[in-house]
């Protein structure tokens, strides 16, 4: 709503104001942007007469809604004395209610904006002492004495016993320099930047506000030809040195500290900081959290030409007799684009002070479109923080502004484009639509190949020719001065053009799922781990490039901003189309001592990298062909890539250059990105191995059996894998379908339902021979079945008992167990009866369980369609009633076989109906996204490392919320879906992407609402499919509630859990592990670390015997030497009973099973399905209270003992803590080792 919705005035109220209309509320009057789901009425800025009706209506009283009363119709009680009748909202005010709701899609999203507004910019009661102090600082500085001409070499010596050390810069000056140095006071000093301008921005991490001070270096200085080697940036740092020297005088007044600060680490751009000391004086502007920073610039009546800082002069030209490239050879006077660069940047910023201003002018939502701009860009590290910043975005507060005015006033005509200008929006447009506007911008235009000139009012200084040359962005202010674009590497930009799409798709959703306003300002998104693909983090202490340019070098200002040009400019070269963005993060400049000539080098930077996943991980490059004409490309791809270069001959016929990545596994696939880096820094930078860190195979780690136990595997040459699971299942199937003639029925389908051949299992399947399991130890023989769903025809034969179909059920089992072994020899399968949990005779707990020759085992049961319809009749209650026989109501007494009934009911539509469509759903995504199963697989590991998975959290509910991140935002995935539109949804591109983008969102989740996750490909959710139209998950026994087409109210997966002791539990677990994540940028990040799960918050801890475990060879943690015992005697053969293979069979998830139907109202256990040796049990904290006794109290009971013999018994009881732990023991005889109890 509209600032002044609600309008009062006092009785005898003075004059009336006339109000100001919000920037965000004026009407667009030519707007160009074309918004989905907004539309933008006509019209201008209040005039006159919009006033004098303003003041009218400001006179009356605030409007009662709706329901008030009328202005005409009066009260019951009549008019009160001092009361004015009240009137309705304005035409104005409405329309301005439709704005805000069209515009931000809901009214609450604009208040959120308005709110936000003022919270980052500084508080205006704050800053007359920095006025003050301003003012102290101008007397002063006009007051420092001048110093004569003199060598630089002998001033900086001088200054330097002062403890000031000169900040030149390279080329140093020598002693054979023939010019001097001097000082005399500024010619004009302005206060310049954002500061001035009022549209400063808070900093991320507490930082500073910087409060831009110009001080004019007097023309007398300056010489025609300081442009050469340097000259004027020695000039200019022996007079900020002059300055420093006379600030840190303690007879200057000015209680400041005094620092050096280099931007972007360019010794040419040094400034002076100064901050404030905390010491309650009226200059002191402490609280303002601000500094001043001192910039000496030069005036534009300087001698210096400017025609010859065009991008293609070369104005550093010193002779070298060693260290030179051949470039420096072959042409020793090349251009110094980004030399002339940081020279005309002294000049800028008068001319951007007054662009600013006449910005603000002409459209009035500039200031908070450019505050919205600024504080997305710092959420993204777009700008100065203690967290890595993007390379190249250091201090580029001109560049956000100038990408604003781009819009507003166009962009220059350039001759020969062939094609027209580009449009201005309209003045009148809104904040929001401005800011909506530039992420447009950003997310659609080429910075490689589109060069930009924003529109100047006397042209733009060098034409457009002069920029063809230089390597990078190009993108010119409006004062014709500087490319603002110059030091920003393109891999930045495509990082920056990469989130800007991102940020566009979540406010262009028609329906949220979350707030797109946290998600756009309030969300800081500068984790490395949830941004990019893979990250690198590099030493580059040992960096040598190959081959070094003393032109380069100068021409950026620093050896390591050279080092660091060249290196982002040959991974991204080196991974082409692999990548979307690769990006150079380090940390930002911080002020150094006075003593400190120049700036402190970073040792230590990241490689972030987003995968494009449509070509990241192919194993060929193409290069040129062998006869191809122009030999200096072959040898230019030669040279680049070194010996991985190499001719091939390919099935086509072709002959060409190539490289090729070698892999032995799937997941070594994923690691080529990686492997070109590290060959690239290698070969060009000389970097090793052990200085280039990634965390990709830590993570491979955590999902691969021991090293032991895949040997026996590899050696034993068997099918392995999913895809020998899919071969195995295919196979099965086919042996099935040839029995269609020893069938009474004939088979219609065969449903796959597990997790091993939808690629989601944490481990990959493995088959086990009887041959390979006498070669592995008994607690490494585990089989894990396969589930799948055999259905046969529709027939009239199967009887209407439910008893009976599960008798029948068991026929066809054995008729299918026999036909099988009769035709597959080597075949072996068991009809198994029971499941060992339930005993109800009309519940489907029979199975099949196959072992193939291959060693791959299968567990089959049977659909039987109208098996639901039966149960239906007993949960209604009319079972064996005939339809025309009327029933009396009865009452609301359930028996117990109705709740039999209703447990059978969800085991079937769970088991036939919704796990096949998930396995089908599942699958798709896996083939669609190559970074979904490896997510799937490291949230179960993580999940059950930390004893959650199975026992409390379903797997299938898992796969569903990490689906969300593939297809949360409802985007349509089919099976005739193209990889590259889908690599336009900004998906996570890696498994460890994924996976902490889930770890985030766990940890962040308000469970209590609820998601929906548009599992099944129909498309966005509708709006009665958004998760505030659905049932909240608190009324239900799981606390957690996912939800998709086919189960709007998230039942089938999290209708029984879990529950909220393991919903806190995993909400915990989130936030360490998260924090673990933080340390990729800082320290070395340790894997393994975030697998293992503490202990000391369980009540007492049971150990298990791993050599009984078959499935401890799963443990994250497993003892190499448990895994490697073979029996008493090596050369001793195990007889065949002790190798017999019994799939499925896990001693510890039955024992787990038990402990949980047996003390279910008592305690509650956990433990990690994967080869987990301990369990977890905690009491239930209610039973440890003292409670009078009573029969059937459901829990193993103590009487209280008297405090005395004279004490009355008041027939307390408590829990027999020591009882059940006895029992315990009792019942895992043989498989518990120790039992360990915790002190409370």
């Amino acid at each position: 709503m509209v600032q002044d919705l609600k309008r009062k005035r006092a009785e005898n109220a003075g004059p009336s104001k006339i109000r100001r209309t919000e920037e965000d509320d004026l009407p667009a009057v030519n707007s160009d942007i074309k918004n989905d789901n907004q539309s933008i009425e006509e019209g201008g800025q209040s005039g006159p007469e919009d006033d004098e009706r303003m003041d009218e209506d400001d006179k009356s009283e605030e409007w009662g809604g709706i329901g008030g009363e009328q202005a005409a119709a009066p009260s019951k009680e009549g008019n009160r004395t001092g009361t004015k009748p009240k009137k309705p909202p304005t035409g104005e005010e409405l329309r301005d209610i439709k704005d805000a709701t069209d515009l931000f899609k809901s009214s609450s999203f604009k208040l959120q904006i308005d709110a936000l507004l003022p919270n980052v910019r500084p508080k205006t009661s704050r800053i007359p002492p920095l006025d003050r102090c301003l003012f102290a600082l101008h007397s002063f500085l006009m007051g420092i004495p001048s110093i004569a001409p003199q060598h630089p070499l002998e001033a900086a010596r001088k200054l330097l016993k002062k403890g000031v050390a000169v900040p030149y810069s390279l080329p140093l000056p020598t002693e054979e320099t023939n010019w001097k140095v001097g000082f005399e006071p500024p010619s004009d000093i302005t206060l310049v930047g954002s500061w001035a301008n009022k549209v400063s921005v808070k900093p991320k991490d507490a930082q500073k506000f910087g409060v831009d001070l110009a001080v004019e270096m007097p023309d007398a200085l300056f010489q025609e030809k300081d442009y050469l080697n340097g000259r004027f940036f020695h000039k200019r740092s022996f007079y900020l040195a002059t300055i420093v020297a006379a600030l840190q005088n303690p007879k200057s007044g000015l209680d400041m500290d005094v620092a050096y600060e280099s931007l972007q680490g360019d010794p040419r751009l040094t400034k002076i900081v100064l901050t404030p000391k905390n010491n309650d004086s009226l200059t002191d502007f402490t609280k303002l959290n601000a500094e001043i920073c001192i910039l000496p610039v030069l005036s534009g009546t300087s001698p210096i030409s400017l025609h010859r800082l065009s991008p293609t002069h070369s104005n550093i030209r010193v002779n070298t007799t060693s260290d030179v490239s051949n470039d420096d050879i072959k042409s020793p006077n090349r251009p110094t684009p980004l030399y002339n660069n940081a020279l005309l940047r002294t000049l800028a910023p008068k001319y951007h002070l007054l662009a600013i201003h006449g910005l603000q002018n002409t459209c009035v939502a500039f200031s908070d479109a450019l505050t919205l701009l600024r504080i997305w860009a710092n959420q993204r590290g777009y700008s100065e923080g203690t967290r890595m910043c993007v390379r190249g975005f250091e201090g580029t507060g001109p560049w956000w502004w100038s990408l604003l005015a781009l819009l507003l006033t166009g962009e220059e005509v350039q001759p020969g484009a062939g094609k027209a200008k580009r449009k201005s929006v309209g003045k009148g447009i809104s904040s929001y639509q401005l800011f909506k506007a530039s992420l447009e911008f950003l997310a659609k235009h080429d910075f490689e190949k589109g060069r930009v000139f924003v529109k100047s009012t006397d042209g733009h200084r060098f034409p457009p020719e002069e920029y063809l040359e230089q390597a990078g962005a190009v993108f010119v202010d409006s004062a014709s001065l500087i490319n603002l674009l110059a030091n920003v590497p393109l891999g930045s930009l495509d990082l920056l053009k990469y989130d800007a799409a991102k940020t566009l798709e979540t406010l262009n959703q028609s329906a949220f799922s979350g707030d797109p306003f946290t998600g756009a300002f309030l969300k800081d998104s500068r984790d490395l781990s949830t941004r990019f693909d893979v990250v690198f983090r590099i030493n580059l202490s040992s960096a040598k490039p190959r081959t070094s340019s003393i032109h380069s070098t100068l021409d950026s200002g620093s050896p390591v901003n050279a080092l660091l040009t060249s290196l982002s400019s040959l991974i991204r070269r080196g991974l082409g189309d692999r990548s979307r963005a690769v990006a150079i993060l380090h940390p930002s400049s911080t002020s150094r001592p006075i003593s400190q000539a120049h700036p402190s080098s970073p040792e230590t930077i990241c490689i972030g990298v987003v995968h494009n996943p449509q070509h990241a991980f192919r194993l060929v490059d193409h290069g040129p062909a062998a006869d191809d004409q122009d030999q200096a490309v072959l040898e230019q791809f030669r040279e680049f890539w070194g010996d991985k270069s190499e001719l091939r001959r390919f099935k086509d016929g072709r002959i060409v250059e190539s490289v090729v990545w070698e892999v032995t596994t799937a997941d070594e696939r994923a690691h080529v990105p990686a492997m070109i880096v590290r060959h690239l820094l290698k070969r060009h930078f000389n970097i090793g191995e052990d200085d280039v860190e990634t965390w990709q195979t830590p993570f491979d780690s955590v999902l691969r059996l021991p090293q032991s136990i895949s040997q026996e595997y590899l050696s034993s040459k068997i099918s392995t894998g999913f895809k020998g699971a899919l071969t195995a299942f295919d196979n099965l199937v086919k042996a099935i379908k040839k029995l269609d003639d020893d069938l009474p029925l004939t088979l219609l389908n065969i449903s796959p339902t597990s997790e091993f051949l939808r690629y989601t299992s944490v481990f990959s399947p493995v088959p086990l021979p009887a041959k390979l399991a006498s070669l592995l130890p008994a607690n490494a023989r585990y089989l894990a079945p396969i589930d799948i769903v055999i259905e046969f025809e529709k027939s009239s034969k199967w009887p209407d008992d439910l008893k009976a179909v599960q008798t029948i059920k068991l026929a066809f089992f054995e008729r299918v167990a026999s036909a099988l072994m009769e035709s597959v020899t080597g075949l072996i399968a068991n009809v198994v009866v029971g499941d060992g949990i339930h005993d109800s005779e009309i519940l489907d707990k029979a199975h099949l369980s196959i072992v193939t020759p291959e060693g791959w085992a299968f567990s089959a049961r049977i659909w039987h369609d109208r098996e639901v319809n039966l149960l239906d009749r007993i949960i209604q209650g009319t079972a064996g009633i005939l339809p025309h026989v009327a029933l009396k109501k009865k009452d609301n007494k359930k028996s117990a076989e109705h709740y039999e009934a209703l447990e059978a009911k969800e085991i079937y539509l769970r088991r036939f109906v919704h796990a096949p469509g998930h396995h089908r759903a599942i699958a798709a995504l896996c083939h669609h996204y190559s970074a979904f199963s490896g997510t799937v697989r490291l949230v179960k590991r993580w999940l059950a490392s930390h004893w959650l998975l199975q026992g409390h959290i379903s797997e299938e509910v898992v796969e569903i919320i990490c689906a969300n991140f593939f297809v949360g935002s409802g985007r349509n995935i089919g099976n005739d879906a193209d990889t590259e539109q889908t690599a336009q949804h900004l998906v996570p591109g890696s498994k460890e992407h994924g996976f902490a983008a889930v770890v985030q969102f766990l940890k962040e989740w308000k469970w209590e609402d609820g998601i929906f996750v548009p599992l099944y490909g129909s498309g966005s959710a509708s709006s009665s499919d958004s998760p505030s139209n659905l049932s909240k998950a608190g009324a239900r026994t799981g606390a957690w509630k996912v939800a998709t087409e086919h189960d709007r109210d998230g039942h089938v997966w999290t209708g029984s859990g879990p529950d909220l002791v393991v919903a806190h539990r995993v909400r915990a677990l989130a936030a360490a592990t998260w924090n673990c994540l933080q340390g990729l940028e800082q320290t070395k990040l340790d894997v393994q670390v975030m697998f293992v799960h503490p202990t000391d918050d369980y009540d007492f801890i049971i150990h298990l015997d791993p050599s009984v475990l078959p499935r401890y060879l799963h443990n994250i943690n497993a003892d190499p030497n448990m895994l490697t015992k073979r029996g008493r005697y090596a050369n001793k053969p195990q007889d065949e009973q002790s190798t017999m293979v019994l799939p499925g069979f896990d001693p510890a998830r039955m024992f787990f099973n038990d402990l949980q139907r047996m003390y279910a109202d008592t305690l509650k256990v956990f433990y990690d399905p994967f080869g987990g040796d301990r369990l977890g049990v905690v009491w239930d904290p209610t039973l440890r209270e003292p409670r009078p006794f009573r029969v059937l109290g459901g829990f193993s009971s103590l009487p209280v003992k008297k405090e005395n013999e004279k004490a009355k018994d008041k027939g307390l009881v408590v829990l027999n803590q020591d009882g059940i732990t006895k029992e315990i023991e009792r019942l895992g005889t043989g498989l518990i080792k120790k039992i360990t109890i915790h002190a409370r």
